[in-house]
């Protein structure tokens, strides 16, 4: 089942097997074992790849029942991709102004403490 919907998006963004793999960054051949249902059992790590190259979820790929229909995984695959790249234009901004790693680490750091805090004084 898994391999028939990736060979149905495969086909329906126009990619070889040869292409798919290359952007997903995986091999030819597994992907094609995939698709013949020879591996039936592939990693999330390589389904997310696959799933990412198809602008689809991993949820969906393992659906058996198919409750989503491509166009909705497609709409929360792009909504997903919409906040990645608000991620990534914060994190590029904040790298840009001279934020480190480290700054970064002491700034979640403050703010789980800080969580922590309003926590503990709600509790009665």
């Amino acid at each position: 089942m898994i391999g028939e919907k990736i060979k149905k998006l495969r086909k329906k963004k126009g990619y070889s097997v040869t292409k798919l793999a290359a952007l997903a960054d995986i091999s030819k051949s597994y992907l094609s074992y995939i698709e013949r249902g020879i591996q039936l059992n592939p990693s999330l790590q390589v389904l997310s790849k696959i799933a990412l190259t198809l602008n689809t979820n991993v949820e969906y790929l393992l659906d058996n029942h198919s409750l989503q229909s491509e166009e909705e995984s497609l709409h929360v695959s792009q909504q997903q991709k919409r906040i990645d790249d608000d991620w990534e234009n914060l994190l590029k901004t904040a790298i840009s102004e001279g934020m480190s790693k480290e700054d970064f680490v002491q700034l979640t750091e403050f703010i789980r403490f800080k969580n922590a805090q309003e926590t503990s004084i709600k509790k009665p």
